[in-house]
């Protein structure tokens, strides 16, 4: 079963991946709101920032139990088709100066999908590794999760600035993901397996 475990590992990192990039999406855009037209106050602008966190956190509690409830991937493409839901919102909202606060607000607060990503990963690991390499592949998972986080905060500024030619495009901080995010869903739905024990 080694090669099953390794490649159920892969697929895993990369949905978890994505799910930290999402969840970092509004604290990195939140500085370039007011600079694109956003009349949103500072006290806004945190909320912007916290919301993630806190729906993220509070969701890591029933995505823990999914895995055992769905299998680890059918949840998995679940739980990375559902980030399409945050990023395909950003880049409607973004694009529009006139976005009501409380659309963003809730845009924020489902980018927190990405951070529940990490318990079912974790949670659905365990069941492929004995206890003398779990530490080791759950290392691994977490890792690559985490990495998500940094490369959101390289990636985004890039292709917001750079990638749209000198002018400031908040759209692609969403737009960039979804090909990441289908690709994540169809790998899990060829390569990866329920386990439950």
């Amino acid at each position: 079963g080694r090669r099953t475990a390794l490649t159920n590992l892969r697929w895993s990192i990369f949905a978890e991946f994505l799910g930290f990039a999402v969840w970092q999406l509004f604290a990195i855009l939140a500085v370039y709101l007011p600079a694109a037209g956003f009349d949103y106050s500072t006290t806004q602008l945190f909320w912007l920032i916290s919301m993630p966190s806190l729906v993220g956190a509070t969701l890591r509690i029933p995505y823990t139990f999914m895995v055992a409830r769905f299998g680890g991937r059918n949840w998995t493409i679940i739980s990375a088709l559902l980030l399409l839901i945050p990023v395909t919102g950003l880049a409607l909202a973004a694009a529009d100066p006139e976005t009501p606060f409380w659309i963003m607000l809730a845009l924020a607060g489902l980018s927190g999908f990405g951070g529940g990503n990490f318990a079912s990963s974790m949670a659905n690991i365990t069941y492929f590794y004995p206890a003398a390499q779990k530490g080791r592949a759950l290392g691994l998972n977490a890792a690559g999760g985490n990495l998500g986080a940094a490369i959101a905060q390289l990636l985004v500024p890039i292709a917001i600035t750079i990638f749209a030619a000198g002018s400031l495009q908040l759209p692609l901080a969403g737009l960039i993901w979804i090909p990441l995010i289908l690709l994540a869903a169809a790998g899990a739905a060829k390569y990866m397996h329920n386990l439950s024990n």
